[in-house]
């Protein structure tokens, strides 16, 4: 299993790099490739335009880390809903139970490392837009490199604030020993830094880039998270006016959903950010994305560690006949399209697997993680048009709310005419519940499941029967360890 490692933001005086060179043009991605022996110490950094395409580079290869994309990940953004069950066997990784009835507490080591994965992001973004003025270089291109970061600071502390409530807003470099310990900014302040944030990005960032830039942060991208950010908020004339920005952009639905999720169709007309990911051969270091692995089937060769595994509640939440359930979830027993038997044995420990992190068998290479070139998806277009449907209908604009809702279900039920009706009501206590439940089907096993439902005000609904309790669940513990590390300066949430 994994070994956590802690990074104290707060008292660290130590800042860290990561130096990426360029994949050479036979790779499908081109600014990935961690070189481990490449870093370079800091004082010998941000001389040149190389160093800066390096800064900027390390930040996105960051977003890939286990504290990112696994298990930390899993275990606050995905276990404790109702559509996902810890997986693998009973008694493997048995703290996954802890969030899933929400009696953890502070003490536990997760809370930290999800922690520290975003703020290693978000110090990596801050090493640059601190340093990047030093470096004589394209002015457009620094600018472009400074709304990147930005973006990517915006994102991790909308992933903070949305688990802990206000967290520490740290914007610089700490430059002295004064500078390292702050307290928490209010929930309202992290909120205003992520749209402001956001707001600049939009502005510089380009529609597209070439191939060999695929993958980094595009104008539809800062769009698409400030308008996630105003949901949260229910700013839904924000929400609105933003995601009719990005739909103004050309973003279109993947034809095929299952395929969509699929290696070979990464970065598509429907992709708005996916963080990047490849299977290099000769660099494990930079293959090291276990997004994949650790939700794997368990049992098979090439298949994965079978954790976060979608539940029973999932499963019967799609209509009858819905394609995405099969798209959704592999079932023990089936062969996917891809042609890999799920073995109905033992030795498969689950009944039902994640499809959307699925990397068939076949491309499984002995010693390096299974999956490891499967890019995680952070938005898809899907979710701006139920996001645009959601604000029209708050906005009292059913009209337009069911022109968005029903593109995604066209496209869900492609050729088929008799599932998946257009929905056709006007009443907005009706059609609100219509978009809840196509949020819930649409972006199943997406990480967004759990925080919907609290944003919705249905926590004590949907989750009190497995611990749920209000004025407490609706944010996760600040880490003990944070706050003794702060001299008790970071307070603690309600009831932990």
């Amino acid at each position: 299993m994994k070994t956590y490692k802690n990074f104290n933001i707060q008292r660290c005086s130590t800042v860290f790099l990561l130096s990426i060179v360029l994949i050479s043009s036979s790779c499908k991605k081109s600014f990935l490739d961690v070189d481990p022996q490449g870093q370079q110490p800091a004082q010998q950094f941000w001389q040149t335009p190389e160093d800066a395409a390096k800064a900027v580079n390390g930040i996105y290869a960051n977003l890939r880390t286990w504290e990112n994309v696994a298990f930390p990940a899993l275990a606050i953004e995905s276990i404790p809903s109702d559509e996902a069950d810890k997986g693998s066997t009973p008694t493997d990784a048995t703290f996954f139970n802890l969030y899933d009835t929400f009696t953890v507490t502070a003490t536990e080591n997760t809370f930290l490392s999800f922690w520290t994965g975003q703020y290693q992001n978000i110090n990596l973004c801050n090493q640059l837009l601190d340093n990047i003025s030093k470096v004589s270089m394209d002015e457009a291109l620094r600018a472009r490199y400074m709304a990147e970061a930005k973006f990517v600071r915006a994102y991790s502390y909308f992933r903070l604030v949305r688990a802990y409530g206000g967290v520490p807003l740290r914007l610089h470099v700490p430059i002295d020993a004064t500078e390292y310990n702050i307290p928490r900014a209010s929930a309202p302040e992290v909120w205003a830094q992520i749209e402001l944030d956001l707001t600049e990005a939009a502005t510089v960032l380009p529609q597209s880039y070439g191939a060999a830039d695929l993958g980094r942060a595009t104008k539809g991208a800062a769009l698409g998270m400030h308008a996630k950010a105003a949901l949260y908020q229910k700013k839904w004339a924000d929400v609105y006016a933003l995601t009719n920005q990005v739909i103004g952009l050309g973003y279109t639905l993947f034809p095929d959903f299952e395929k969509g999720f699929r290696t070979n169709n990464e970065n598509n007309v429907e992709s708005i950010f996916e963080i990047q990911s490849e299977l290099l051969l000769g660099n494990k270091d930079a293959s090291n994305s276990q997004y994949s692995q650790v939700q794997g089937v368990a049992g098979v060769p090439g298949g994965g560690w079978g954790f976060n595994v979608p539940s029973q509640v999932l499963e019967n939440a799609f209509e009858t006949g819905d394609p995405r359930k099969n798209a959704t979830i592999i079932f023990k027993g089936e062969t996917t399209p891809q042609g890999d038997l799920i073995p109905n044995t033992n030795a498969v420990p689950n009944d039902r697997y994640n499809q959307k992190s699925y990397v068939p068998f076949s491309m499984f290479v002995s010693g390096y993680n299974e999956g490891s070139q499967q890019n995680i998806r952070v938005l898809r277009f899907a979710d701006v048009l139920l996001m645009n449907a959601e604000a029209a209908n708050e906005l009292s604009n059913p009209t337009a709310a069911l022109i968005s809702l029903n593109k995604v279900r066209a496209r869900a039920r492609g050729s088929l005419t008799n599932v998946l009706p257009d929905v056709t009501t006007i009443d907005q206590t009706a059609l609100r519940s219509a978009i809840y439940k196509e949020r819930q089907v649409e972006l199943a096993m997406e990480n967004d499941r759990y925080f919907d439902v609290i944003r919705q005000g249905r926590g004590a609904e949907v989750f009190g029967p497995k611990g749920w309790k209000a004025n407490k669940n609706e944010v996760w513990a600040i880490p003990e360890a944070e706050i003794e590390r702060s001299g008790n300066l970071l307070t603690q949430n309600p009831g932990y």
